[in-house]
C-alpha cells in the first residue's frame, strides 16, 4: 500500500517521492526549478528550532522550504531500500 502525504508532514530521517504538485502556477514553476519534480526522492534532513523552515535533501543539494510551501507538494513515502531515481508509480 502506498501512503500519500504532503511534504510538510515528513519527519527528519523520513523520505518520499514527489507524486503531485498542488501549488499555484507561479509557485509550482519555482518548486520544479528547485528540483521537486515527479518521481524525485526527497529526504527530510532537519527542522529549524522554531519549526519553520525545514531542510530537505533533493537531487544532491539541500533546500529549505517554509511549511506552507511544502504543503503544496504531495509525496509517496519511501522505505530505506528505495534509493534509485524513478517515478513513484513504477
Amino acid at each position: 500500500m502506498i501512503t500519500h502525504i504532503t511534504l510538510d508532514c515528513l519527519k527528519p530521517g523520513q523520505s518520499g517521492r514527489v507524486c503531485e504538485l498542488c501549488a499555484n502556477p507561479d509557485m509550482k514553476t519555482r518548486i520544479e526549478e528547485l528540483g521537486f519534480v515527479m518521481g524525485t526522492r526527497v529526504d527530510c534532513l532537519m527542522i529549524s528550532p522554531f519549526g519553520d523552515p525545514v531542510a530537505y535533501g533533493v537531487r544532491g543539494t539541500v533546500i529549505a522550504l517554509r511549511r506552507r510551501d511544502a504543503r503544496g507538494i504531495r509525496i509517496c513515502l519511501c522505505d530505506a531500500s528505495d534509493t534509485e531515481e524513478r517515478a513513484p508509480w513504477e
